[in-house]
Parts: C-alpha cells; sequence; structure tokens
C-alpha cells in the first residue's frame, strides 16, 4: 500500500554532521540488560532495529573506563580495545539495513558504586554515590589531573568507538546518570575553581569533551549530545532557562542534540503517569538555539502526530526507545501504509525492569524483543507450519489471543474458543482500571491482526467443557483459560489461608474489575502482590469515596515498580489522595468488623476497624479444563487428539508480558522436535577462559 502522503516528510533524509540519516525515524540509546554479557544477542536486537526502517540505531550507555562501573546493572563496556569486537558486531548488524549506528559513550562517575572494579568513584565533588540502591559507597572529589585523564580517556573511548564501526559518538549528558551532568548541575558541581560556580565554568568540561570528541573522531563521524533541559528538581537543579543558556554557550559544537528529562524515571514516565508527548514542552524553542538537529522522545507511536512535530520544526528527528522495542518494524509500516498493524507500546516499562533486574529485555506488546538470537524469533515473519492439521485454543485471553494470531502466520488453520462476549481476557478487565486505558492496545492489536487472517476463527459466548473438546477432535488442544484472584490471603507472607470471618464483606480485584464495590466506607487493602494491582484498587476506591487504608509486609506500596520507575509516583498518588499507607503489617485474621495485623518485625499485633477487606495477593491457575483433559488421556487417541497444552496464567500465573510470551514460545514450539528439558532451550554465549 502507498504511505499516507502527510507521512512523507518522516521519509526525508538529513545530514547530522558528515552522515546521512535516510529517514528521521531515530532509536536513541535505551538500557536492555544483556550488555556485555549477551553481545551477540544484543547485536542482533539492534539489528532487527535497523532492518524494520529506523534510520539511526543507537547502544544503550557504554562504559568507556574501569574506573567506574555501574555493576550489578549489565550495561556495554569499551574499557580498552579488546571490547571493540563485541561493539563492531552491533555496528555490523545495524548496518547490514542501511541504518547509521550510534554509540553513547557514559562515564557514571558519581552513578558509578565501582562494585565490579573497586575503584574508588570520581565525582565533580565528592558525594555519597547516587546510585537506585543507596550503596554505602562515597566519591572523591577530581582533581585537575584526573579530569585530564577523564579526557584522554573519553578520546581513546571515541577513537575506539570510530574504529569499532559507528557512525555517531555521543557525548551523553542526560538523565542525571554521568559525570556530565554533574558538572553541569548546581545539586552536584560545589566545585570552586575553573570548573564550578558559574554557568561558564560548569559548561566548560563539556564544551572540552564535546571538541576533543570531534578532533577524535574527524569527519567521519557526528557528535550528538544527550542533554537534560530540567532536572525537576527545583532552585538547586537545572531549570530550564538554565539549560537554553547552557545549550547558548555550545550550540554549534554537537552535529545533533538529543534532548531529554532528568532523571531517567521522569523521561520514560509510565502510561500511568505519562501520556504520549509529555515532553513536548522540552522541545519549544529548542530550534531557536542551534541550527543542528533536534531529536526528542515522547513514547510517539502516532505516525501523524510524528509528521506534525517534524513539519512544524518542533523536531527533526523522532526519538523512540520504548515505541522501538514494541514494533521495531513501527517505520516500515508506516512506509508501506500500514500503520493499522503497528504494535502499539502501553507503556508498561516491562522493558525497564530488564535492566533493573539484570535479565534479557522484554516486551509486553513484543515477545521477539531479547530473543532475535536466543530463539530466533521475529518480529513480524514466521516459519510456515509444518503440517496441516488445526489447532484449538481455549482461551481468548493474552497468551490465547497471542498464540492464535502467531499460528495463524504461521499458517495453521485455528478455533479460538473464548466464553466471555468479548476478547482479551485479563487485558480487558485491567485496562478499565486508573490509567491502564493504553493497555487495551495488547488486545487491540491481536483482534486486528486476527481479524486478517482467514485461517483463524473466533468463537465468543463460547465455555467449552472437556466432553466438547473431545467431541470436536482437535489434534492440538491449547488450555489457555487464565487465572482468578485468590480469597484466602495465600501469597508471598503466608502460604497457609488466613482465618477470615464469613461475616466480614471479602472482595478481590476480579470482584472490583467486574464492577463491585465496598458496601461500608472503610476498606482495608491486603497487598501482598507487591506490583500494580493493591495501588491501582487503592486509587480507584479512594476516587469512589471509600476510606483506604494500603496494608503491605513491604517498606511500601507497589515495591516491584521500582523495576518500572514507577514506585514513587504511585506512592505519592496515592498519599495525595488520602490513602493512608500501613506499611511492615502482616495481616493475620480478618474478624467480622476489623482486621488483625502484626508488625512485620517484631510480632506486636493491634487491630483496625473496617467494614470490607480487599485482598491482592496471588492467583490460582483457571485449569479446570486442562486437569480434566489430562485425566483422560485415556481418550484422546479415539478422539483425535495429539497433544493438550496449558499456557499463560492458567499454567502459571505471572505478568502480561509472560502470558504473551507463552503464547508465542507455543507458536513457535509447533511441531518441532519435543524438548526433554535436557538441553537450554535458547542460545547463549559462554566467557572464554583466560589462560592461567
Amino acid at each position: 500500500m502507498p504511505r499516507e502522503p502527510s507521512h512523507d516528510i518522516l521519509f526525508e533524509p538529513i545530514d547530522i554532521g558528515p552522515v546521512r540519516a535516510k529517514n528521521r525515524f531515530y532509536q536513541v540509546p535505551h538500557c536492555n540488560g544483556m550488555g556485555y554479557r549477551d553481545p551477540t544477542a544484543l547485536a542482533h536486537m539492534r539489528g532487527i532495529k535497523a532492518e524494520g526502517g529506523w534510520g539511526v540505531v543507537c547502544t544503550e550507555q557504554v562504559e568507556i573506563h574501569h574506573t567506574s562501573d555501574i555493576t550489578p546493572f549489565i550495561e556495554l563496556r569499551l574499557w580498552d580495545d579488546r571490547d571493540v569486537p563485541t561493539l563492531a558486531r552491533m555496528a555490523e548488524k545495524i548496518h547490514e539495513h542501511g541504518a547509521l549506528a550510534g554509540i553513547e559513550l557514559a562515564y557514571n562517575g558519581l552513578n558509578g558504586p565501582n562494585l565490579y572494579g573497586r575503584e574508588v568513584p570520581m565525582a565533580p565533588t565528592g558525594f555519597p554515590v547516587a546510585s537506585f540502591t543507596y550503596d554505602p559507597v562515597q566519591a572523591r572529589t577530581m582533581d585537575k589531573e584526573d579530569i585530564r585523564n577523564l579526557r584522554r580517556w573519553h578520546r581513546a573511548a571515541a577513537r575506539r568507538g570510530r574504529e569499532a564501526g559507528f557512525d555517531l559518538v555521543y557525548v551523553y549528558a542526560g538523565h542525571a546518570l554521568g559525570f556530565f551532568h554533574h558538572f553541569l548541575s548546581r545539586r552536584y558541581n560545589h566545585r570552586t575553581d575553573e570548573y564550578g560556580g558559574s554557568l561558564e565554568n560548569r559548561v566548560r568540561i563539556l564544551k572540552e569533551i564535546l571538541t576533543d570528541t570531534r578532533e577524535e573522531v574527524g569527519d567521519t563521524c557526528a557528535v550528538p549530545c544527550r542533554f537534560s533541559v530540567d532536572e525537576i528538581a527545583g532552585p538547586d537543579g537545572i531549570d530550564r532557562a538554565e539549560a537554553e543558556d547552557m545549550i547558548g554557550l555550545v550550540a554549534e559544537l554537537p552535529d545533533l542534540w538529543d534532548i531529554c528529562l532528568a532523571g531517567w524515571e521522569s523521561d520514560s514516565k509510565t502510561s500511568r503517569f505519562g501520556p504520549e508527548g509529555e515532553q513536548e514542552f522540552l522541545y519549544e524553542n529548542m530550534k531557536s538555539l542551534t541550527s543542528k538537529p533536534v531529536v526528542g522522545v515522547g513514547r510517539y507511536t502516532s505516525p501523524d502526530r510524528m509528521a506534525s512535530l517534524v513539519r512544524k520544526g518542533v523536531l527533526d528527528l523522532i526519538g523512540c526507545a520504548r515505541p522501538s522495542i514494541a514494533d521495531p518494524f513501527l517505520p516500515h509500516k508506516v512506509e508501506n501504509g500500514r500503520t493499522d498493524d503497528i504494535r502499539e507500546c502501553i507503556g508498561c516499562n516491562i522493558c525497564v525492569s530488564g535492566d533493573f533486574t539484570m535479565s534479557p529485555i522484554r516486551c509486553t506488546q513484543n515477545p521477539s524483543m531479547g530473543e532475535e538470537w536466543r530463539r530466533g524469533w521475529h518480529p513480524e515473519y514466521f516459519r510456515p507450519s509444518r503440517c496441516e492439521r488445526p489447532v484449538l485454543i481455549v482461551g481468548a485471553g493474552p497468551a490465547g489471543l497471542e498464540a492464535a494470531q502467531a499460528l495463524g502466520k504461521r499458517g495453521y488453520e485455528v478455533v479460538l474458543a473464548e466464553r466471555a462476549t468479548d476478547v482479551g481476557g485479563r487485558v480487558s478487565r485491567e485496562a478499565g482500571l486508573p490509567g491502564l486505558a493504553q493497555w487495551r492496545r495488547v488486545r487491540d492489536y491481536r483482534e486486528g491482526q486476527i481479524g486478517k487472517l482467514p485461517n483463524v476463527n473466533v468463537y465468543l459466548d463460547s465455555e467449552l467443557s472437556a466432553d466438547h473438546v473431545l467431541e470436536f477432535g482437535f489434534p492440538r488442544v491449547v488450555v489457555a483459560t487464565g487465572a482468578r484472584w485468590r480469597r484466602d490471603g495465600v501469597a508471598h507472607h503466608w502460604t497457609r489461608p488466613i482465618p477470615v470471618s464469613p461475616a466480614m464483606e471479602l472482595l478481590t480485584p476480579d470482584e472490583i474489575m467486574a464492577g463491585a464495590l465496598p458496601g461500608g466506607s472503610s476498606v482495608i487493602i491486603w497487598d501482598d502482590d507487591h506490583y500494580y494491582m493493591g495501588g491501582v484498587i487503592a486509587e480507584l476506591l479512594r476516587k469512589k469515596g471509600r476510606d483506604v487504608t494500603l496494608m503491605t509486609p513491604a517498606a511500601e506500596v507497589s515495591t516491584w515498580t521500582r523495576n518500572t520507575m514507577e514506585q514513587h509516583f504511585i506512592q505519592a498518588r496515592l498519599l495525595e489522595m488520602g490513602v493512608e499507607i500501613a506499611p511492615h503489617r502482616v495481616l493475620d485474621e480478618v474478624k467480622d468488623d476489623r482486621v488483625v495485623a502484626s508488625c512485620a518485625f517484631t510480632g506486636a499485633s493491634r487491630q483496625t476497624a473496617a467494614d470490607s477487606v480487599v485482598l491482592v495477593t496471588s492467583r490460582l491457575p483457571d485449569n479446570g479444563l486442562y486437569r480434566e483433559l489430562v485425566a483422560r488421556r485415556h481418550e484422546w487417541n479415539q478422539a483425535g487428539i495429539e497433544s493438550v497444552r496449558c499456557i499463560g496464567d492458567a499454567d502459571a500465573p505471572a505478568t502480561i508480558a509472560h502470558a504473551v510470551f507463552a503464547g508465542r514460545r507455543y507458536a513457535e514450539d509447533l511441531d518441532e522436535p519435543v524438548d526433554s528439558g535436557d538441553t537450554v532451550s535458547f542460545k547463549r554465549e559462554i566467557t572464554e577462559l583466560s589462560a592461567c
């Protein structure tokens, strides 16, 4: 299909210093939890982005020197010449599809506790390190020799980046995550020499490094600068006015300005706390400060909005991290007039959790993310089916929908049966909760794809029994019937049911999502799930006028959401709404009109009156159909059934991303040799032993 003429501007080439990008789609640097541990998997992931049409594809931050490592986070390293081949492999994969390759050099300074190298961290001013985990480590104040050394190390890293084949060599002064930003900021720079105090002095090191980098890479590479224009820290930090003055001092030194917020959690908010394009206020007047191209992000998935920003001269290139993860082929789909096929980012930040848990990146929308080399999965292309035997899928939640669309694209005949009157399962239910509306995109994308596949038939309002399944006689049966929230308190803390009086009104998230509300005014939520659900339920009930106490054995609400960088936003919102938060409390018993809870440390008990209790604990797999079919295995042969599989939450409840992954994995593995479990099911790289 021809593309929309209004989108033509997105495919105009643009010069970035001495190099030319083929279009305006720019994958800004983003972390992924693979780094130096999984370099080939990482190279293939970036290569798929280039194949998908991105004009520029960048690395994550790349540590330039062993005196500043951010262990336990797993990023890339360019400590010496031995690291060049790893980076070169990535640049080569990006170049295979005509994209420019960018490398983001980073010296973490105050952000690097140096847990691996055990070097003393250095910073403009010696403070406790500004890590995410409050490491008991302090940096020392850099002296002039340290600064000279740092300039030399950065030049060496720029040279290695050029030798590795990169087209853009970054100077990274963004997100409050490196020493450049710390020199710029009054919060971190308390120096009294020529590198501190006045704005000109604080900008000095950035100006010197930009000049050094340009000299080192010559006319073969562009030199972008990633720069935070607001720390959102009040008068002690960089604000918009000061940032504009700083840019004015070095406006023409970089070949491109990559504009962002500080810190990272503010620049990459979940959709629950930041809408698409939230950062657009940052870009006002940027084009008036410099003649160089400007790129900015905003979790953009709408090509109309992207084109409008370029047309109006707000941005020259559209920066994307999370949207490029959700759909690496977004540019090709816009180019080919297939915008309704875009797999839109839902802004859940499960991708970010890979970095925080030191595990390979994953994506709720795109189950192939991080698996391009490890499992050989592609976001768009599927191996053809190996036979003509059809598949019955029971349950049209995220696992069932993904299995159906992936199997359909492989060419299998698929019947998808759903007992409800619409598809989506938990996605549809949870998307009705405060702030989670964009999660419907998980359902909508798959429903749209299935609608284009003549070999996939969907039957709604069709609850199937084991008798039905045996009668139908489909050779392959997939049970994806989801899970339900427990009513007995069993979860992380309690592994046996707690005493609950039948006189107390007891609700679960399932009942809340179905429209039930507590009858009384005072509600206690016991959250032993620790992800988003407890906080979302508290927000909903407070909006409905209930007096809400959120009780948790953890130190804070929704504590796992630290891995999605939203815990502090959740806690702030609940406190501002008047939700009472009771941390370190263990729910011991639910009585007729009160609960008994104890201190998680001392065991000291106290009672709290309540009209209703909501248990947000764990979930039970809704696998009754699967268990009955397994119990009747002796009837399979006569019914023509070869296999019955249980996937997603019906197998083991987890995140929506896990469910989608399970659906894709079933579709990929169908008719492949049966894995006995004795071998690793994915490729991995083994560290080469050094000489003794």
